[in-house]
């Protein structure tokens, strides 16, 4: 089923492996929670220099934690507050190079620096977001989002 790779290649040829083997997980099992579970875990084996990532699910005008992968985290996010808020709310990818800078910003954990929320969206409504903390600042780059976003639409590809 899945294996363990080593990402040795360019950037480019290690994205399209993560998306392969995404798909590979995806294959067989429609079970959201089962497959947020994977995704997270495929993350952060994949992504150096993070220390959190995982999925808060939309429910009745909050995120809720979901599966990830880190420190225990904030359980309630009201829609608008905070960087994951702000994000679904917008349905926008929203990334945050310092979060000292960001007013609002809820810490979970002290040792984020920069963090990068995507909305996942299915059939243009909110499921929740993807959220990936690091402790360093301006960990993300242009190439790394865009391939952090087809990620979170190969989840939810109907969209």
């Amino acid at each position: 089923m899945f294996e363990q790779r080593n990402y040795s290649g360019t950037s480019e040829q290690n994205y399209a492996l993560l998306l392969e083997q995404l798909e590979a997980l995806l294959q067989g099992d429609n079970n959201q929670i089962t497959n947020l579970a994977n995704a997270a875990a495929l993350l952060n084996q994949f992504l150096p220099e993070i220390n959190w990532v995982g999925f808060y699910l939309y429910h009745e005008g909050d995120l809720l934690l979901g599966p990830f992968q880190g420190l225990p985290a904030c359980t309630r996010i009201p829609l608008g507050k905070g960087v994951c808020g702000a994000a679904a709310l917008a349905k926008q990818t929203l990334y945050v190079e310092d979060v000292s800078q960001y007013p609002g910003h809820i810490a979970c954990d002290a040792a984020t620096k920069s963090e990068l929320v995507i909305p996942l969206l299915k059939h243009n409504a909110l499921v929740g977001v993807l959220d990936i903390d690091s402790p360093i600042i301006q960990r993300f780059d242009v190439f790394e989002i865009e391939q952090l976003e087809k990620f979170a639409r190969q989840l939810y590809p109907d969209n």
